[in-house]
């Protein structure tokens, strides 16, 4: 007797919401179109490079909806609890036969198809996310392995006879509003590859010139000759945290910063890609709100000989790695398809202690990668959205074994008892993935040679704000000026009673912050961009609340970007009377109490249910850019509070706000994606708005000396209750109603772009160069 046939289950599909969020609730497919429920599904489009066409599949003739017609080259539903990128690389394989991995697709926007056909009985109510394949030439036909069921044939077609077809209603191909949504699709295509290299090569010349370039030559005197020759391996280390974050930006950034270094001789367009990627560390501009200065078309050429079924004479398919137009929120610290919503029902899932690891530092996010191919074929396999996590010390296994090597040579060659204790601690961490002793070796460092090196910030997370990047600091220690500070780190527990806020929220075990001035000597890993004067570690809470926080201040970066950079800025936006009082050391001195600001208010908190949490945790995307703005407003606030203590001249009094007033449009020039930007677009907003800053009709600034105290002490109290009752959605509402780009604003930094103000610094390295090509 023959066996039962078993009918095929039919696709699930996540039901949607009409703004696109999930509901939680999946149906069948055919349910789905009948009732008009919004779902998701992927369209991939294949453009061939070279000839300027994107390859079209012809529709089965048993398909439901639009049989017979040309259409996208393969797109298909996402199924309940799959992801995007997954769903797009399946369709692909399934529908064409082609296996490719994450980084051929391009995600280009996200269109609504809103329709309905079949007389009423077919209703598509359907957000595609829109994904483009480049290669550099058509693949063959007899490449194709079609799937009968779906696909009936393939073929080229040239972009701008397709966009024509589709504008005059050619019944052959499945209708497109090429005058709508889908428009964007042809558009940044044709722009993409039509490109003047003359206008290109201006634009990011001018791109470049927004840096000062300074060579930073720090003396080296002072140093014993064992430091000197663990200084070598030291900058070894440091170098290594280069890669790594390259990695942690971006999963393809390795992959496109060798192609464009390895090309920038080739022309004069290629230096200048290089020349500003090296400064970014990733295609897209930090100081143009995270715009891309590049495209898929610059990126790195990749072959793959097995993405298809085998040909003769062909050596394989060749593929632009592909980037996204949007920086990926979440870096390289978690999958790329996966949203906020997957990750929170995903650690819902977990045990306590995993979910203590998945909002940890030092951990990244990934998803199990699955068989397409036996996917395709029915076998049972892992969900796509089987999310897992992995510690720093296996996902960075390599290059932190190599960076752990030299930082134990170095700790041998040292002879600096705190200096070698550090280096044999920071190895370890790297190979343990526990930084606590490391960290408080770090804290204890009394060495002429500073180093800090680890995964420290978590600005590159915009997703969520948990995950740490690596970076390198090494500096030759000032002692004089590092006697000079001592004030600030001494009266911390002082400040923190005196903070504009609730006594109920305030610490009565503040630590002494101890400073260390250094001469900065390199940098490496997350110091892209705008460079740092200083910072404030370790942002581990247990270690905050044990023994506090250590500052440490690059005192040669101030001088060149006071020199440089403030100083031009007062002479254009200050008003005449009041740029007497732009002098360097309330900068500086301004500088120190940023960072001591940062170990004073809310840390660890109590929330209104009695839970103890953390003012990171409970804020997370937007606690940068508020502990930014609270750093620098409470740091006003304190110096105020130490010259009425006597401790600070009374000369500092106005120099300080008109010298902070200048350093607004500093900040603020490094775009409002930046979490200082960001913060100092909230504090200016926030002081114009109460009259502390005053507007002239020449379009200079001034501070009005009457309102300012209570303007600063207003903001400082705001940021800090927030903070203090982990208010995310407070905090959220303060960003939107003050962190934006104002008409003054607007205005004031118009004026320094003509006049061609430098926006930053690009430090060149000139002693530590040296000493590595010596050594190499």
């Amino acid at each position: 007797m023959a066996e039962p046939q078993h009918q095929p289950q039919e696709e699930h599909l996540d039901v949607l919401t009409r703004t696109g969020e999930k509901t939680g609730i999946s149906k069948p497919r055919g349910q789905v179109h009948r009732d008009g429920d919004y779902h998701r599904a992927v369209h991939t489009w294949i453009y061939s490079e070279s000839t300027g066409e994107l390859l079209l599949q012809r529709r089965s003739a048993c398909k439901d909806s639009w049989p017979g017609l040309w259409d996208i080259s393969s797109a298909g539903h996402i199924s309940a609890g799959d992801s995007s990128l997954f769903s797009a690389r399946r369709e692909l394989e399934e529908e064409l036969g082609i296996r490719l991995p994450n980084d051929a697709f391009e995600l280009l926007f996200v269109y609504l198809q809103e329709c309905v056909i079949n007389n009423g009985a077919f209703i598509n109510n359907e957000y595609n996310d829109v994904y483009l394949v480049t290669t550099l030439a058509p693949i063959p036909l007899e490449a194709f392995t079609l799937q009968e069921s779906e696909v009936s044939a393939v073929r080229y077609i040239p972009i701008g006879e397709y966009k024509s077809s589709l504008a005059s209603g050619d019944e052959q191909y499945v209708p497109y509003e090429v005058d709508g949504q889908y428009v964007r699709l042809f558009t940044i295509i044709e722009e993409r590859y039509k490109e003047n290299i003359e206008s290109r090569s201006l634009s990011l010349q001018k791109q470049i010139n927004r840096y000062a370039a300074i060579h930073l030559n720090p003396e080296m005197t002072g140093l014993s000759e064992g430091d000197k020759e663990a200084l070598a391996y030291v900058l070894k280390a440091s170098m290594v945290m280069d890669d790594i974050f390259y990695e942690q930006t971006w999963d393809s950034n390795p992959t496109l910063r060798d192609w464009l270094k390895e090309n920038s001789s080739t022309s004069v367009i290629n230096r200048l890609k290089w020349l500003y990627y090296s400064i970014n560390k990733s295609p897209w501009s930090c100081l143009d709100e995270n715009n891309p200065f590049l495209t898929t078309a610059d990126s790195a050429v990749k072959l793959l000989t097995d993405a298809t079924k085998p040909v003769s004479v062909w050596k394989g398919l060749e593929y632009r790695a592909a980037f996204p137009a949007i920086k990926p929120p979440g870096a390289n610290f978690y999958p790329p398809d996966m949203d906020k919503k997957e990750f929170e029902l995903w650690k819902s899932s977990l045990s306590d202690a995993e979910q203590k690891e998945a909002i940890d530092f030092f951990t990244v996010i990934r998803r199990h990668d699955v068989d397409l191919l036996s996917s395709a074929n029915g076998l049972g396999l892992k969900k796509s959205d089987d999310l897992y996590l992995v510690p720093f010390s296996e996902e960075y296994k390599s290059s932190l074994h190599k960076a752990s090597e030299f930082l134990l040579k170095a700790s041998e060659l040292s002879d600096t008892s705190s200096l070698k204790r550090l280096l044999k601690a920071k190895a370890d961490a790297f190979m343990s993935n526990d930084y606590y002793e490391s960290d408080i070796a770090w804290m204890e460092l009394d060495s002429k040679l500073d180093v800090t090196i680890g995964p420290y910030e978590t600005y590159e997370d915009a997703l969520f704000g948990y995950k740490a990047t690596f970076e390198a600091f090494v500096g030759i220690r000032d002692d004089t000026a590092t006697s000079q500070v001592k004030l600030f780190g001494d009266h911390l527990q002082q400040l923190e009673k005196n903070l504009p806020l609730d006594d109920c929220y305030k610490s009565d075990s503040v630590s002494a912050a101890p400073i260390r001035v250094i001469q900065l000597l390199f940098n490496a890993g997350d110091v892209k961009g705008p460079q740092t004067v200083a910072f404030n570690l370790p942002n581990d809470e247990r270690i905050v609340n044990e023994r506090g926080t250590c500052m440490v201040l690059l005192k040669n970066i101030s001088e060149a970007k006071f020199r440089h950079i403030l100083q031009p800025i007062a002479d254009v936006c200050i008003k005449d009377e009041q740029k007497q009082y732009i002098d360097f050391e309330s900068f500086y001195t301004h500088t120190i109490c940023h960072e001591c600001c940062h170990g004073i208010g809310p840390h660890t908190i109590v929330l209104p249910d009695g839970q103890q949490s953390t003012v990171r945790l409970e804020l997370q995307e937007v606690h940068s850019a508020l502990e930014e703005a609270k750093a620098d407003i409470v740091g006003l606030w304190a110096l105020k509070y130490l010259i009425d203590q006597g401790l600070l001249p009374k000369s500092f009094l106005k120099s300080m706000y008109v010298s902070f007033l200048a350093g607004c449009f500093r900040s603020i020039r490094f775009g409002l994606e930046e979490a200082h930007g960001k913060g100092q677009a909230l504090q200016f907003n926030w002081l114009y708005d109460k009259g502390a800053f005053v507007l002239h009709s020449d379009g200079t600034f001034s501070v009005d000396f009457t309102k300012v105290e209570e303007a600063v002490e207003g903001l400082s109290r705001e940021i800090l209750t927030i903070q203090a009752r982990g208010d995310k959605g407070s905090a959220k509402l303060l960003l939107k109603c003050y962190a934006s780009m104002t008409q003054p604003l607007k205005d004031a930094l118009e004026k320094l772009e003509n006049v061609q103000v430098p926006v930053d610094i690009a430090p060149v390295f000139t002693v530590a160069n040296n000493i590595l090509e010596k050594t190499s």
